[in-house]
């Protein structure tokens, strides 16, 4: 028997106890109905403090109740709690999902059926030009006028991406967004953005370098091509063979020059980095450099250079030494080729006050204009392109320049002035420098 059904009968019970007092059994049954009153009562009471703690759901706060009561509201509690803990755990995984869309690159934004924004994440905005958190609701055509972006939602096509130009931001630098959308749920979507602006960057310098080699290796076959006609068809005097072949050696080694400059720029864009270990004396390696410059400039004119080496104290620097005596000689290649014959080139290593290592060519030639100098280490770019070829250069030689002084973690700096020459400078870090 249950403590409420216990509670009923006793207060039943003293009430008829009551109406027996009076000896009469009218009073014992009102004593009795009157017992039960009582316990209803009490007991509506205490339904009452549970209904209303269930209204309220104050697990903290829980009214003192007995009997059946006490153990609903108990029970009930215990729901809550488990309840709550459910709800705890799904908002922590919704943030913690909300947190990731946030962190990603792409841009993402929830619409509803009418299209209008639920929730985007920060990425989205700055690449669409709206507010993440003030424009929450509004509608997404209204945000983003692009003509084509509004022709897209208005045809309801998905099945494909669009591009459009991101708002706001200048000639100069103009950003290409990619956007598709993905229909869900209840006529709900979601809008996927990323920024392509790279991507184009680099399938539009994939071009340029395709176009670039395809034209700078065209140009020697169809000399060959023609000098091979030529020998074949017409007879022709020994002294006439013997230019026809020079040429034609000329052409081959400027092609095997090419060739070897794009195998030695993709060796250094897909190897690691040099480690410290390997260490060299630049004196050594600025002897090897300064021959390379008498006996290039002796081919190019029949007026020799006046190569000057800056003598410094010896020091030892540490890196790849086939890759470092290739950024000297293509820095040294440009300085005697650029400059008229009879002219003054400089060159030689030395030690800065803050414990890194220079390597600087100096020379008397033309210059180089202001705007050109960021652009000279891009592959085959030229300031001269009819000079750069005469010279036979490839335009390859200062991107191969970059590329070593990056992967041993220094600097490429570049002052001209026109009219009066170029100085070039490697500079080499501190932790791969020793002075004794």
């Amino acid at each position: 028997m249950t403590r409420r059904a216990i509670e009923l009968l006793l207060l039943v019970a003293l009430g008829a106890v009551w109406g027996l007092a009076h000896d009469s059994s009218p009073w014992t049954l009102a004593g009795a109905l009157l017992g039960a009153g009582v316990w209803a009562v009490f007991d509506g009471l205490r339904a009452y403090r549970v209904l209303h703690w269930l209204s309220s759901l104050d697990v903290d706060n829980l009214p003192r109740v007995s009997g059946l009561w006490g153990d609903v509201l108990e029970r009930a509690r215990k729901l809550v709690r488990k309840f709550e803990k459910k709800i705890g755990n799904a908002d922590a995984r919704l943030e913690d999902f909300l947190a990731a869309i946030q962190a990603s690159p792409n841009g993402v934004v929830l619409l509803d059926a009418q299209a209008r924004i639920e929730w985007a994440n920060l990425t989205a905005a700055d690449q669409l030009g709206f507010d993440a958190q003030r424009d929450v609701g509004n509608y997404i055509r209204n945000l983003v006028r692009h003509p084509g972006f509004t022709g897209y939602m208005s045809a309801g096509d998905f099945s494909h991406e669009i591009q459009i130009e991101a708002p706001h931001t200048l000639p100069t630098q103009s950003r290409q967004i990619s956007i598709q959308i993905h229909p869900y749920g209840k006529k709900r979507k979601l809008l996927l953005s990323r920024d392509v602006t790279t991507v184009q960057l680099a399938e539009a310098m994939r071009r340029d370098f395709v176009a670039n080699v395809s034209h700078e290796i065209r140009t020697p076959l169809t000399v060959l091509s023609g000098f091979v006609e030529t020998m074949q068809n017409i007879p022709l005097s020994e002294g006439e063979r013997h230019q026809y072949l020079a040429m034609m050696s000329q052409q081959a080694h400027r092609m095997q020059t090419l060739v070897s400059d794009l195998l030695t720029l993709s060796r250094l864009e897909g190897s690691p980095s040099p480690g410290v270990g390997d260490w060299m004396n630049t004196q050594e390696l600025l002897a090897h450099v300064h021959q390379e410059a008498l006996g290039l400039s002796q081919t190019l004119g029949t007026v020799a250079h006046q190569i000057r080496l800056e003598s410094s104290a010896p020091f030892w620097i540490s890196g790849a030494k086939t890759e470092v005596l290739s950024a000297m000689s293509n820095l040294m290649s440009n300085a005697v080729r650029y400059t008229p014959a009879g002219g003054e080139i400089r060159l030689g290593w030395r030690l800065s006050e803050e414990g890194s290592a220079v390597f600087g060519v100096r020379d008397t030639g033309p210059g180089i204009a202001a705007e050109h100098i960021p652009r000279l280490t891009e592959r085959f770019y030229r300031v001269d392109r009819s000079r750069s070829r005469e010279s036979g250069g490839t335009g390859l030689g200062l991107a191969i320049v970059k590329h070593v002084t990056q992967r041993h973690g220094g600097q490429l700096q570049v002052s001209s002035e026109l009219g009066k020459g170029s100085t070039f400078s490697i500079v080499w870090p501190a932790v791969r420098v020793r002075t004794g």
